[in-house]
């Protein structure tokens, strides 16, 4: 039988119940245990799609194209598995599944309602997601990590909470535990217990008893043992029963504080775990894992070299919308064995009108970018900030100084090599100019004009290096293969009719789809590392496994010498985070998505008698 920890939250939202389940995930994964992860989130959308990053954080693509929230990359990169659109639960997706058995005539005439239709096909929807396998060992989960978004109280998640009050006796008291996650605020040094006691005496209401209490404290200092015996007394749990998560350096330190503080020996009496039969071979596997992670997170501190980034977005304001870009430098600054210090710039101040609009933020924008070490130009949609960003796109490449673009930033770093080597004037994106001189990038011949959600280019494809590219730094940080697999999400592709000139004059498209009609992967050969790549690999890195383009863009920025010894490492040693039966072609990655296949005479906006 799967076991299943629930992790709920209340007083406020974004108080950090995605790091604490991947945490608990992750400290169980260390006793050798099979984990799997779902993320319930109450809004009424179908996915995330169509969410702006500024509201929400980032969209997180999976291999399978579900555009979902980000802390399915929290258990991705935590758990070192591999999920679906499934592992991800919306109202939409519930209340579009119960209107189509209803619509069937499926429920046999009966009154449809929240009770028990909706919630029943809630609890359905867990149990069938708990038991696919998500790891490399092919096998059934022992344990399913079930997040349930949003602050427990609000509307729109009632009918979760009641599905988990039902589910609770579904799968039995000893296969059900429920970690609650309250904030716990610091009045002019006094932990407040009262929000704790309130949200905890709701949810008790609800027909939920907390099995263990985690106080997140926004602060650097823990939970007084005062404060947690108060929460003891006043939430009817015992004191080993409340945690405290303070703020740390670094969030890779959570997990070890949760085991410090006995998270793991509880949950093992209370789930009794003892009983699951663990092979040697999985105990093993937990055993490094954890000696491993304790070794990334003690030489984390011990580091005293930095590498300085500049992320020149558009989408600054909330660092949540770069949250798996974030990640991946992280994870690549690690294995270099270097600090990262990440500078944010906002492209539209890097644009001429900046200069007189507000001074200031021109020149600290510009100087940010000139005193970086590297330059990383991350995706996005919409034109505002266009124009800063291809400045510094063209500043990276004149002065040879490391740049990564990735989805836009490749098709930008393909818009400024046009217009200012090859002299092609009026050069843009149909995104941004329905009708430009020199379109060289362009719609997508196969995609919706007309419905947003889910019609991109999603999810995992292959990536064909041409035979020519022997001399790749990119294709030597991927191991030397052949053919690599990314997951993308985008609806624009450099136009065909450009790519000879734009090849011939030195960018060189070292990568390309199967058929090799699209563009996916930019290198240019003299230059220190100067890389595009239309696939998103920030949604791919590991902790332990950074991503390739990352880790690359972060040795280059280091020095010449350090991508060398990292470009040596991963000849010898890389391995691909994705599952043997994903790695397929492209054809067959997208028999069960939305997206249309092309067909072999799909039209091709074309330009100019000039190309």
């Amino acid at each position: 039988m799967t076991k299943y920890i629930i992790v709920s939250g209340g007083v406020v939202s974004g108080i950090g119940k995605g790091v604490i389940a991947s945490s608990t995930g992750l400290l169980l994964k260390m006793t050798g245990l099979k984990v799997t992860a779902i993320k319930i989130d109450p809004y009424m959308n179908v996915d995330a799609g169509t969410m702006r990053p500024t509201e929400h954080g980032e969209v997180y693509v999976l291999n399978d194209g579900g555009e979902v929230d980000l802390d399915l990359g929290n258990y991705e990169r935590y758990l070192d598995v591999t999920l679906s659109r499934d592992n991800n639960i919306t109202t939409g997706k519930i209340y579009q599944q119960v209107i189509e058995r209803e619509r069937r005539g499926d429920y046999l005439g009966r009154t449809v309602q929240i009770v028990p239709h909706v919630t029943d096909a809630i609890q359905d929807w867990i149990e069938r997601v708990s038991k696919v396998p998500v790891d490399e060992s092919g096998e059934e989960p022992d344990l399913c990590i079930v997040e349930l978004g949003g602050t427990v109280g609000d509307i729109e998640s009632a009918p979760f909470v009641e599905a988990m009050r039902q589910f609770q006796f579904r799968v039995g008291h000893e296969n059900f535990a429920l970690i609650h996650v309250s904030l716990v605020p610091d009045m002019h040094g006094e932990q407040k217990t009262k929000p704790t006691q309130t949200t905890v005496h709701a949810l008790r209401g609800l027909g939920l008893l907390p099995d263990l209490i985690a106080c997140r404290l926004i602060i650097p200092q823990p939970l007084a043992k005062a404060t947690k015996e108060k929460i003891s007394m006043f939430c009817h749990v015992a004191s080993e029963q409340v945690v405290g998560v303070h703020d740390v350096t670094s969030v890779y330190h959570v997990p070890l504080l949760l085991q410090s503080q006995g998270i793991v020996s509880f949950l093992t009496r209370r789930l009794n775990l003892t009983s699951l039969n663990l092979s040697s071979n999985m105990l093993e596997r937990g055993t490094t894992l954890e000696r491993r992670w304790k070794t990334i997170t003690t030489d984390q501190e011990r580091l005293f070299d930095s590498v300085s980034i500049a992320l020149v977005g558009k989408y600054t304001d909330l660092k949540d919308s770069y949250m798996s870009v974030i990640k991946a430098l992280e994870h690549s600054a690690f294995q270099c064995r270097r600090k990262l210090i990440l500078h944010w710039v906002e492209s539209s101040d890097l644009e001429p009108e900046q200069q007189d609009a507000d001074p200031k933020k021109y020149h600290d924008a510009w100087r940010t970018v000139v005193g970086a070490n590297g330059i990383l130009v991350p995706g996005g949609f919409g034109e505002r900030g266009i124009e800063g960003m291809i400045l510094a796109i063209k500043w990276a490449r004149e002065q040879n100084r490391p740049f990564l673009g990735i989805c836009l930033g490749f098709q930008l770093a393909v818009v400024e090599w046009a217009r200012h080597v090859i002299n092609l004037p009026g050069s843009k994106s149909t995104e941004f100019v329905s009708d430009p001189v020199n379109p060289v990038i362009i719609f997508m011949p196969e995609i919706s004009r007309t419905h947003m959600g889910g019609t991109m280019r999603l999810g995992l494809r292959p990536t064909v290096f041409q035979e020519d590219s022997g001399w790749s730094r990119i294709r030597k940080l991927y191991g030397g293969a052949s053919i690599v697999w990314e997951r993308h999400r985008h609806r624009y592709e450099v136009n065909p009719a450009y790519v000879e000139r734009l090849h011939t004059s030195g960018m060189a498209f070292i990568g390309r789809d199967e058929k090799g009609e699209r563009m996916q992967i930019m290198e240019l050969p003299n230059h220190p590392f100067f890389v595009g790549l239309q696939a998103h690999p920030e949604f791919c890195t590991r902790p332990l496994n950074p991503s390739p383009p990352f880790l690359g863009f972060v040795a280059a920025a280091c020095s010449p010498d350090i991508l060398e010894q990292q470009m040596a490492q991963q000849l010898q040693s890389f391995q691909p985070p994705h599952p043997k039966e994903a790695m397929i072609g492209e054809r067959a990655l997208i028999q069960g998505s939305r997206e249309q296949l092309p067909t072999a005479g799909r039209e091709r906006v074309l330009t100019g008698e000039s190309v």
